[in-house]
């Protein structure tokens, strides 16, 4: 069982439920539903790079309020990859509140932090005003060029975070 990206509960060996907390970078995955199957390759290859991906489809349970676990998982993310396409970018909906709510979790971040990492799934326009602040990476024509450089950026972004949390020496 998850807890919202906190962690899991799990049987050991002996048969009990014990507690493993989530230490991977926790990545949310912004997308519009025409989307889905490109959103879907990015979770895997996250997944498998050792990253915790949330997206929607695969973390939602029947049933759940899914207004209030997208902002709790916005707001409990690492880093917010927002996936932007011709389908989304003049979209109205849930992709456009995400966004939104992604942009106010931003400010909290300290300037030298990559917490809002925009991506193209196709040939299309960021907006303006993202464009203007923030760098993106193409996942097109070529899907693992762009996804490299992902995995790097975030790997640099956790090895950074680390050496500020250590305690210096002296």
């Amino acid at each position: 069982v998850e807890i919202a990206g906190l962690g899991r509960f799990h049987r050991n060996p002996a048969g009990r439920y014990e507690f493993e907390s989530e230490s991977r970078p926790k990545v949310f995955l912004a997308y519009a539903t025409e989307d889905v199957a490109a959103v879907e390759r990015l979770y895997d290859a996250l997944e498998a790079s050792g990253f915790s991906p949330w997206m929607d489809r695969r973390k939602l349970l029947p049933g759940q309020r899914w207004r209030k676990q997208l902002r709790e998982a916005v707001a409990h993310s690492d880093y917010f990859v927002a996936c932007f396409s011709r389908a989304s970018v003049n979209k109205r909906g849930g992709f456009q509140e995400e966004l939104r709510e992604a942009l106010q979790c931003a400010l909290a971040v300290p300037l030298e932090q990559i917490y809002f990492i925009p991506v193209r799934l196709n040939a299309c326009d960021v907006p303006a005003e993202i464009r203007r602040e923030v760098q993106y990476v193409d996942l097109f024509p070529g899907f693992q060029p762009g996804y490299a450089r992902l995995a790097e950026t975030i790997r640099r972004q956790e090895q950074t975070r680390r050496r500020r949390e250590l305690p210096e020496a002296g």
